[in-house]
């Protein structure tokens, strides 16, 4: 695993909750017109991003992107199926739809690496399963 660990997190946390309780770094003063907290956040952003904030945004663009390749493969499948396409066509776009609709639900669940993969798989299986058209 090539994560962050529970440790490092709680360090992080601890770093975060060192500084001073208005939000103001020390020795800052007002700089061209911005207060000092905005020129802490133009110098390091990276120190706003909170590691469970991340992980949260990574685990909603999981889940959504899934849901949303999901509802697009079975309605592909759908007007494939009422068309004039080979069964072949809308099996692919049905079974990829099914495959990203995992995606989601690993993503929902933190996995968002593998549910990374899985959406890619997902639709190349549509797309593969399109060139039968």
């Amino acid at each position: 695993m090539s994560g962050r660990g529970d440790s490092e997190i709680a360090e992080m946390r601890e770093e975060q909750s060192d500084r001073p309780e208005d939000g103001r770094a020390e020795g800052l003063e007002d700089v061209d017109g911005l207060d000092a907290e905005d020129a802490e956040d133009a110098e390091d952003p990276e120190d706003v991003d909170d590691p469970a904030q991340v992980a949260r945004r990574a685990r909603w663009t999981a889940t959504g992107t899934g849901v949303l390749l999901a509802l697009a493969g079975l309605a592909a499948s759908t007007l494939r199926t009422a068309g004039s396409a080979p069964a072949l066509v809308p099996a692919a776009y049905a079974f990829g739809a099914a495959v990203c609709a995992l995606a989601a639900f690993l993503g929902s669940r933190g996995r968002t690496r593998r549910a990374l993969w899985l959406l890619v798989a997902g639709v190349m299986v549509m797309a593969l399963g399109d060139q039968f058209d």
